[in-house]
Parts: structure tokens; sequence; C-alpha cells
């Protein structure tokens, strides 16, 4: 069974102001699919529609057409992710400081959706969450402002671990990083997958992240797919030079 089928999958964003304005279609007819523990690349430059199609397939985004099976259970457009497939589809953001809320401890950000869903033992699995991205225990008592960049990166991906997801979506997980951060966090990511056998959907506007990370990618273009890339392709520098040139 495939973990995430996409086919035909378009998102239009509607229209402002009198009589609803001009629709704009953000992703158009993209159709792909990601084998079980596989890391999958969307590749392209900003506003090509990566990160529209990770949003529709979080659930962040219910206003798309044709058909996102997941695990093989389909989503429904219009209709927000329930019951045990909310768990196991989690995303990471590219800004973490934006997706972590400022005036809220570590602790209260990482145990809140394990309080929601009546989990107990919320403090243990917050400190193992912390220990497995290789931040002290200590991190819990701050605020996002007083760690680095890095270090709320790595809250993020305990937050998208916590509820043991089968799927983790990454939007640029490393792309307001330092370079020598930005390889912490990739080789961290790497051994997270193969200790809990996880499925990534990887979006990146970066070549060289992507042929580190990914078995498989998609280039994208103007909301649609342009070609679709085997390890064999990505280990070549060929669509490095010509991404390089966009």
């Amino acid at each position: 069974m495939s973990a995430l089928s996409l086919d035909n999958l378009s998102v239009t964003f509607q229209g402002h102001g009198q009589g609803g304005g001009k629709g704009f279609t953000a992703v158009r007819d993209v159709s792909f699919t990601v084998a079980s523990g596989e890391t999958f690349g969307l590749i392209g430059p900003s506003g090509c529609g990566k990160t529209t199609v990770l949003r529709a397939v979080a659930g962040l985004n219910i206003g798309w057409q044709g058909a996102i099976s997941v695990f093989g259970e389909p989503l429904h457009p219009g209709r927000k992710i329930t019951g045990a497939l909310r768990g196991n589809i989690q995303m990471v953001f590219q800004d973490p400081y934006s997706s972590l809320h400022p005036r809220h401890r570590i602790s209260r950000i990482l145990g809140e959706p394990l309080s929601l869903r009546g989990i107990a033992g919320v403090e243990e699995a917050v400190r193992i969450a912390l220990d497995q991205v290789g931040l002290s225990a200590a991190i819990a008592g701050r605020y996002p402002h007083q760690l680095s960049g890095g270090q709320r990166q790595r809250v993020a991906i305990a937050r998208g671990l916590l509820l043991k997801p089968k799927l983790l979506l990454l939007d640029e997980p490393t792309s307001a990083l330092d370079v020598s951060v930005q390889a912490e966090i990739l080789n961290l990511l790497n051994d997270l997958k193969a200790a809990h056998g996880m499925t990534f959907v990887l979006v990146s506007h970066d070549p060289g992240v992507v042929a580190h990370m990914c078995d498989r990618a998609v280039t994208m273009q103007a909301g649609g797919i342009e070609s679709l890339l085997d390890r064999a392709a990505l280990s070549g520098n060929g669509w490095v030079e010509q991404s390089s040139l966009r």
C-alpha cells in the first residue's frame, strides 16, 4: 500500500471583492504516489505550488479538487481530517518561530496536543521527544524567543513526532538556518525516519537538500509537475545545474 497518493489534485484560491473576483489556480492536476518508508521531494522555485500541495495533504487547506489518499484512506475535500489519520499526518513548517506560540513555554507547546487527546504521562513524553531531537529537558521551561533558530526547529520537529505520525510533511525545514545547522537537522531527520519507520514528503527549493534526503522527487513549475526524478537522476548534476539557472 502506498503512503500517499495524489490524483489530479488542483487547488484554486477564490478572488475577493464584489462578485468574488477571478480565482487563482495555485496547483493544477498534480499526480504522484509516495511509497511507504520513502522520502519524496517536491522541488521548484518559490510560488510554484509546493507548499500548497503539502497544506492540502495536511488538511490545512480543504478547498481542493481531485483525489488524495493516505495509507489507503481517502481524504475528502471540504472536510477536516479526523480520527487516527489526524495524528498520522503531521507537518513541520518552514519558520519555527512563527509556528511556535511566543507566550507559551516549550512544555506547553509540546504537551498540549497530547493533553487534548487525553494521553497520560505528558511530561515524560515531552522529555522523551526533546531527547530524541537532541535537546535537554531544561528546554521545556523556556520560551521560543530564548532558543536559537536550530533549537526552535528541533522543537518543531519534536512536536511533529509527539503523536507518532506515519507521514511527516516537511516544508523547507532548514531554509531559515545556517548551513552548519542545516546539515545537523537533515541528519537528525534521517536518523528519526529510520528509527520510527516514517514516510517523509519534503518541500525544498535547494537541490543539495533534496539530493541528500530524497529517494525520488518531482520538479514543479507554475502549479504543475514538470518531471519525475529517480535516485539516479537526483545523484546526477544535470538537473541541479538546470534548477540553479531559474
